[in-house]
């Protein structure tokens, strides 16, 4: 099994207080989450 290695842009959104996760080079590729350990692992199941 190969490793990969991705980048993602989190931000925080006001309006609803979750966080966001985009991984850039992936169409496709975001989540949301009520906390950054949720937002990580939503992450990890977007990639696989």
């Amino acid at each position: 099994m190969k490793n990969y290695q991705s980048i993602a842009q989190v931000q925080g959104d006001n309006e609803t207080g979750l966080y966001i996760g985009i991984i850039p080079n992936l169409p496709g590729a975001h989540t949301q989450a009520a906390s950054l350990d949720q937002l990580n692992i939503n992450l990890k199941e977007v990639l696989t």
